[in-house]
Parts: C-alpha cells; sequence; structure tokens
C-alpha cells in the first residue's frame, strides 16, 4: 500500500471516528440508565433498555415537535428550491446587462451569516406580526439558503449545451416550456443535492426560530431538545433518546441521498 493511500485511510477513520462516534455514544446512550451511565459512560448497555425510546415515541410534546420542523423544513426546501432554480435558470441560460453582478451579490450571500441579521431580522418579522408563525421561520430560512443553490445550480444548468434548448425551440416549446419539461429533468442531481442541503439546515435551525417562538407548542425539534434537557435535567439517558429521535429524520435523508448530493456537487464543479 502506499503511503499515500495509508494517510488517505487514516484520515478517512479519523474522520469518521470525529463524526460517526458521537453520534452512535448518543443513541446507544439512549438504551441505557442514567445510573448505567453515571457508573460507566463509555460502557454499552447492561442490560438494554426501551424504555427510554418508548416514552419519547409516546410523548405528544414530541410527535408536535417533530411536525413544526417537518412543516417549516418543507416550506423553506420548497421556496428556497422553487426561486433559487427559476433564478439559476434566468443567470445561466440568459444574456443580460449586469448578470454576473447579480450572480456575485448572491455569491456574497455565502459570507453572510444569520447571526448578523438576528436583530432587524427580529425586529421585522415583529412589525409583520409573523412572530409565532412558522412562517416567520420559514421564509427567511428560504431566503439564507438561497445563496447556496443558486451558486450550485447555475453552473450545472450552465453547462447543458445549447444545442439541446436549440432542439427544443425548433420542436416548438416555450423556453418556460423548455425550463419545466427539459431543464429540470437534466439538472436532478443538483436539485437534488440543494434540495437536501436546504432541509437539512433548515431542520437543524436553532437561533432563528429561538428567536421567532415564545409557545412550547411552536417548537421546533432543536427547540424542542432544549427544552426537554431543562425538564429532565437529572436523567441523562432519556436526553439522550429525545437528541437521538431527533436526529434521525435528517441523518436518514442525508444518507438516502448521499450519492445524489455528490453527482450534484461534481456537476455543478464541472460546469
Amino acid at each position: 500500500m502506499r503511503p499515500r493511500n495509508s494517510f488517505a485511510y487514516l484520515a478517512a477513520v479519523l474522520i469518521v471516528g470525529i463524526t460517526v462516534v458521537p453520534i452512535l455514544f448518543v443513541v446507544v446512550g439512549g438504551f441505557r440508565t442514567t445510573a448505567q451511565i453515571n457508573a460507566a459512560p463509555s460502557a454499552l448497555p447492561d442490560p438494554w433498555v426501551l424504555d427510554n425510546y418508548t416514552f419519547i415515541l409516546s410523548s405528544p410534546n414530541f410527535w408536535r415537535f417533530l411536525g413544526n420542523s417537518a412543516l417549516i423544513a418543507v416550506v423553506a426546501t420548497v421556496l428556497a428550491v422553487g426561486l433559487g432554480s427559476m433564478a439559476a435558470f434566468a443567470l445561466s441560460r440568459y444574456t443580460f446587462r449586469g448578470r454576473e453582478t447579480v450572480y456575485g451579490l448572491f455569491t456574497l450571500g455565502l459570507l453572510f451569516p444569520l447571526g448578523v441579521a438576528s436583530l432587524p431580522l427580529y425586529l421585522l418579522l415583529r412589525q409583520l406580526g409573523m412572530l409565532e408563525n412558522p412562517f416567520g421561520v420559514a421564509i427567511p430560512e428560504a431566503a439564507f439558503s438561497l445563496a447556496i443553490t443558486i451558486v450550485i445550480l447555475r453552473p450545472f444548468m450552465h453547462s447543458i449545451p445549447a444545442e439541446v434548448e436549440e432542439a427544443a425551440v425548433l420542436d416548438g416549446t416555450s423556453r418556460l416550456g423548455f425550463f419545466w419539461r427539459i431543464l429540470l429533468p437534466l439538472s436532478v442531481p443538483a436539485l437534488t443535492t440543494v434540495t437536501v442541503l436546504a432541509f437539512v439546515t433548515s431542520w437543524n435551525a436553532y437561533q432563528l426560530p429561538f428567536l421567532v417562538f415564545n409557545e412550547s407548542q411552536n417548537f421546533t425539534l432543536p427547540l424542542g431538545v432544549t427544552a426537554f434537557q431543562a425538564q429532565y435535567t437529572q436523567d441523562t439517558a432519556r436526553i439522550f433518546a429525545f437528541t437521538a429521535l431527533s436526529m434521525l429524520p435528517a441523518l436518514g435523508f442525508f444518507v438516502l441521498a448521499e450519492r445524489r448530493i455528490v453527482g450534484g456537487l461534481t456537476g455543478s464543479v464541472k460546469g
């Protein structure tokens, strides 16, 4: 084995250890009792306990938090991908003055963190009466996802040969028809990538829901984890179980679409 390959495998093992081991620790910790965790924090369950997970799954609060997170993530993803794909289409297939400037502004959006806009965004949402409203979270999250969506989709759409569009026009297809019936199906790998990124980003968001929501019935799962931890401070095992179940939907969604994510990013880089 070449030294370069050995270093690559070692780096891969280290990355897996850093990312996977904490997740496994949380998941396995949910199958233990708090007494077991206090006695031996890194040991395996002995015996395995299902009560923590059954308690969380039978809790109406968990399902309420899950539903709130799902609603916000779906709305934010649909808005980000829908509007982002249309903007990427215009920036990749149309030639007009200032096109690169507009694209540059979206690129600069990658450097604009949500924390910088927290206070003005909160004041704006309060003036619009969108506090305690899921759309008060979903719409800003979609706006902050537009930058990465356009940056990924534009090169991918630009790489599709002009001859394909010309052939479609000769067959009587309008530009809008070309967008819906030809360009979007050809851009599925990139669309999958931005969909997963937007969904996972919205699902894991904490700061914006924390600013918008004050009533517990509106909490998303990240806020629910904090509320649950405050309520069951002494029950570490149940906190582990709640945290593990909160991670599973986004983690499973990401794992299932992992191959398409790589393909979409590869196509964007080539474009």
